[in-house]
């Protein structure tokens, strides 16, 4: 006991330090030749890993991205494509607006002249009834003024007597 009571914490044992090394070197090269590889290969397989998934989510991204600019493109063409459209109705409407105001206003002056021609019309026949009724009253006074019957060629030779005189008052 007293040997162990002289040894002071300072003391340096050889033996036990070689020991301790030689443990530790054998430790270090079978674990170095064991172990360490499988380590490595498990933090090399983990930053592969890693580094497709990260490669994975950039391409993602980058789908992403080529994916909203798509859509926003097809967005922007359906809008200036419906913004077409609609100045093409509003054209449209306009044409159709015109064509009816050209088609009425084009019936409306086939109207007119065919009103016109029928007031025309009318007149014509006005006058002739009124020209017949004359040469009707005429011929009886003309035959009550002869006392005597008014012949078929008198009758002609007095109407075409008085249309001549129409004609040249209705003239003047």
């Amino acid at each position: 006991m007293a040997l162990v009571l002289a040894a002071s914490p300072l003391d340096f044992d050889l033996i036990g330090l070689t020991v301790a090394l030689i443990v530790f070197a054998v430790f270090f090269i079978l674990s170095a030749k064991l172990v360490w590889p499988k380590i490595t290969k498990g933090l090399d397989e983990r930053f592969e890993k890693i580094r497709h998934e990260i490669e994975s989510a950039e391409a993602a991204s980058r789908k992403a991205i080529a994916a909203q600019a798509e859509f926003e493109k097809r967005l922007q063409d359906a809008r200036e494509q419906s913004a077409r459209m609609i100045e093409e109705s509003r054209e449209a409407a306009k044409k159709i607006g015109a064509d009816l105001v050209a088609k009425n206003e084009a019936e409306l002056s086939d109207m007119k002249t065919r009103a016109m021609a029928d007031l025309e019309s009318a007149k014509e026949s006005a006058v002739r009834e009124l020209n017949d009724h004359a040469i009707s009253l005429a011929t009886v006074m003309a035959s009550k003024i002869l006392r005597r019957e008014v012949g078929a060629t008198d009758q002609q030779r007095l109407v075409s007597e008085s249309l001549a005189e129409l004609g040249k008052g209705s003239k003047n």
